[in-house]
């Protein structure tokens, strides 16, 4: 790939000698990170381990390293700020990473519904599953696909536009699924507390009173998605709101804001995932086997 910087990319007016990012990125900062995701990975192989949760590999542990590949390039960006190669690995990797890490909060909000009863929520649990992931495949082949022409186009010196249109496609149509994930959740919940099933099901005072029990029980899981989903669509908004500004805008070339609302956010889903883990919750029970059926 060539040091050379594309027009749309980086604009004349700047001094190459800070790079594509507009700014060179803080050393200290970008090892930071890359000791917090370090740690976090590490804690999620273990759970995914002791509980068996093997689905965690291909979702958050994969989310977790695509984040060290772009804090790393990034690091290699604050020791040669004038290479175009690390900014290109950088902006894939911090862009698709939260792609898995959203998939794994689909997953475990369908084990929540089986655990409370699929009478509560609006689609089967298998099917709000493969809908909302399959959303998630999407917008991960649109950013990656976006991704990989924006780096090409930049490798041209050519404009970069075409391909961060398509990340930014992606990106918004993460948003639309997570929007919809939150109405469907909330319904589900709202549905739950008040208990107003859509399908009718036989219910004791008993089967009510356990059904507090597992309330109790779940709830920190369920504060614990909370927090995540907060973090990541805050982070979403900022990626949009930064590519459609363009390569030159005042979002993208400020390194406090992506070190805030990509990176800040990002690493508090990671632990706030490994500290209300659904293994804590789930674990030896029968409903809930490894592939989420019932």
């Amino acid at each position: 790939m060539s040091a050379g910087y594309p027009i749309g990319l980086v604009s004349d007016t700047v001094d190459t000698n800070i790079g594509p990012y507009n700014y060179v990125p803080t050393q200290w900062i970008c090892i930071m990170f890359l000791a917090l995701f370090g740690v976090s990975i590490a804690l999620h192989l273990f759970e995914s381990l002791v509980f068996r949760m093997w689905w965690l590999t291909p979702t958050v542990i994969l989310a977790g390293l695509l984040e060290v590949l772009g804090w790393s390039a990034r690091l290699w960006s604050s020791i040669n700020p004038s290479l175009l190669t690390p900014y290109e690995i950088q902006l894939v990797g911090t862009i698709v990473a939260p792609t898995p890490f959203i998939a794994a909060n689909f997953l475990v909000l369908g084990r929540i519904i089986i655990w409370f009863g699929p009478q509560y929520s609006r689609l089967p649990p298998k099917l709000y599953t493969i809908l909302f992931c399959s959303f998630d495949v999407i917008c991960l082949v649109i950013q990656a696909v976006g991704g990989a022409i924006a780096a090409s186009e930049a490798s041209q010196n050519v404009s970069a536009t075409e391909g961060g249109n398509i990340m930014l496609g992606g990106i918004v149509i993460q948003m639309v699924s997570m929007v919809i994930y939150v109405i469907c959740a909330g319904e589900f919940f709202l549905r739950l507390r008040h208990n107003t099933p859509i399908r009718e099901k036989n219910s004791t005072l008993a089967a009510e009173d356990k059904q507090v029990t597992q309330w109790n029980r779940v709830r920190w899981l369920v504060l614990g998605l909370v927090i995540q989903t907060t973090c990541l669509f805050i982070r979403s908004v900022y990626r949009t709101i930064e590519l459609s500004n363009g390569w030159n805008g005042p979002i993208i070339s400020n390194q406090v804001y992506f070190n805030v609302f990509d990176g800040a956010m990002m690493t508090i889903a990671f632990f706030a995932f490994n500290a209300f883990h659904p293994g804590f919750f789930f674990k030896n029970d029968h409903r809930v086997s490894s592939n989420g059926n019932a």
